[in-house]
């Protein structure tokens, strides 16, 4: 059985015990998080899509930790000019583990 859910502006295809990082959520580890701008859900040959959204469907996930990600580094370089920019930033992110789908 598996999901799709949308959190943050991106969307996840998730199944039960699946660990990912999402755009930072203001919830502290060890608490839990229900997702309910459900997509799709399959259940082998059984499945819904929805119209946007799958009624009375959730995700429940679990936030294992919070942090950031690599660094980006953003270089804007302006030829014969002698001109060049450095630029970085790193990402949050909130790690979660999916417990539970419910159709």
């Amino acid at each position: 059985m598996y999901a799709v859910f949308k959190t943050g502006g991106q969307q996840f295809r998730v199944a039960e015990g699946t660990t990912l990082k999402v755009e930072k959520l203001d919830i502290e580890p060890g608490k839990k998080i229900t997702f309910k701008e459900v997509l799709m859900v399959a259940d082998g040959d059984n499945v819904q899509v929805g119209t946007p959204l799958v009624a009375e469907a959730s995700v429940e996930a679990k936030v294992v930790s919070q942090g950031k990600g690599k660094k980006v580094t953003i270089l804007k370089f302006r030829r014969r000019k002698h001109s060049m920019k450095t630029q970085g930033h790193r990402q949050l992110y909130t790690e979660i583990e999916i417990t539970k789908i419910k159709a």
